[in-house]
């Protein structure tokens, strides 16, 4: 505990930190302010929820904006929409694929073409978001209620793109992941309130046996988050002038879980559809009714089955797309380094994408596991809300940001000579060599 306290103070007695964090605080305040303003024209007692599905899913991602109808309703989904498509884009299509060897002027115009496409993808989803508000909630005109929605809805969205742009200038880093995760933490306090309610005093023991499964989950979600296999890196010896510089050795750091949660939410967006193909049959095929209501029931095997089986394949493409083995060969062979008992060249690239291929199995059929356990939790008899923590995209994405926090205030520290976050299992990453062949 004493170790803690002293922590925070050296935290607060750095000047820029103490103020990248107040600024941080004040940002995040704005977005949740934000996300109880209600769209003009709307009366928010006759709002129904929109908790099933991937309006559920949203809504937990935006910490109950879109359940709100609120002027921040899409939150930052469209521009991460808008990255994943200009991320794909600049894998299949020649000119992005220049541009993103441009170096700083070509980020600044993928940069300018995703703000654009988030434009686009957000006015296009307002106006769904719109059909799904129920008519008697809507207390205006409704087609120029549609007509100004569409507009607050993409200024909303633009509006935390900036507070996001904003964390990363001139707060703690990751501001658009840190918007997500505040949204994700703020159904947190609620979710333990009602598992909590829902078990009262006879189950008091099943909720601290819950609290203390949920730890291990979130620890089992830290090591894959963590987790990486290292490649060591021989340099060959170099003469400078008179000088003679020995080789050293570093590593390149393949980490087990490259995709991240992309791979979810890739899966994710994808499960609704045997259930929308079945709905056109349902009225005339008994089959398509029950292929209909089996897939719309996440908690059912045949759901969570094709849901893993999704993860898998879309965690082995999305590692395809994010680590180029071609490039790390390439970038040691120029920088005159190699893997010890491997050729430089191309054996070094097949060495490199057979390790991959190898640490992304065990990698997918743990997020996978992961990504089924709110399902799994239900089962056992947690509330919905509640499940949700146990597992899935909300999980993964609060570990990812945290740990990502923790190793800017841990770099902040170590400049200004004080002790790390902590005193033993220190970040990975913190004094090693790491090779960046990238």
């Amino acid at each position: 505990m004493k170790k803690l306290i002293t922590t925070f103070k050296n935290i607060f007695a750095i000047e820029d930190l103490r103020i990248r964090i107040l600024n941080t605080l004040g940002f995040i305040a704005i977005f949740r302010l934000g996300s109880y303003v209600v769209l003009p024209g709307i009366d928010p007692n006759r709002l129904q929820s929109n908790s099933q599905g991937i309006f559920g899913l949203l809504d937990t991602l935006l910490g109950g904006a879109f359940s709100n109808a609120s002027i921040f309703a899409l939150g930052i989904m469209p521009y991460i929409s808008a990255s994943i498509v200009l991320q794909l884009l600049t894998i299949a299509v020649p000119y992005f694929q220049k541009l993103q060897k441009e170096g700083e002027s070509g980020r600044k115009k993928i940069n300018q073409y995703t703000r654009v496409l988030t434009i686009l993808i957000t006015a296009a989803q307002s106006f769904g978001f719109i059909q799904t508000i129920n008519a008697e909630a809507i207390v205006v005109d409704p087609f120029w209620f549609s007509i100004t929605s569409i507009f607050i809805l993409t200024a909303g969205t633009m509006f935390c793109m900036w507070l996001g742009e904003k964390i990363t200038d001139k707060g703690i880093g990751n501001g658009i992941s840190m918007l997500i995760m505040i949204g994700i933490v703020s159904r947190l306090p609620g979710a333990l309130i009602a598992e909590a309610l829902s078990k009262r005093l006879n189950g008091a023991l099943l909720f601290i046996l819950e609290l203390i499964a949920l730890y291990f989950v979130v620890m089992a979600v830290v090591m894959l988050t963590q987790a990486i296999r290292r490649i060591p890196i021989q340099y060959a010896k170099q003469v400078g002038g008179t000088t003679q510089y020995s080789g050293h050795r570093q590593f390149i750091p393949l980490k087990v879980n490259a995709a991240g949660v992309m791979p979810i939410i890739f899966a994710q967006s994808l499960m609704f559809i045997p259930s929308l193909i079945a709905s056109i049959w349902r009225d005339t095929s008994e089959l398509a009714a029950s292929i209909g209501t089996t897939f719309a029931d996440f908690t059912s095997w045949q759901y969570n089955l094709l849901f893993g089986i999704l993860i898998i394949v879309f965690t082995y493409f999305y590692t395809a797309i994010s680590v180029n083995p071609d490039q790390i060969s390439n970038d040691l062979k120029r920088s005159g380094g190699f893997i010890p008992g491997v050729k430089p060249g191309l054996a070094t690239s097949e060495f490199i994408g057979q390790v991959l291929d190898r640490i992304t199995l065990p990698g997918a059929l743990f997020l996978a596991l992961i990504a089924i356990l709110p399902a799994i939790a239900m089962l056992f008899g947690i509330t919905r809300e509640f499940s949700a923590f146990f597992g899935g995209t909300s999980l993964i994405i609060m570990v990812g940001v945290v740990l990502d926090t923790l190793n800017q205030i841990e770099s902040y520290l170590l400049m200004r000579h004080y002790d790390g976050m902590m005193k033993s299992g220190k970040l990975k990453g913190r004094t090693q060599n790491i090779a960046l062949a990238s």
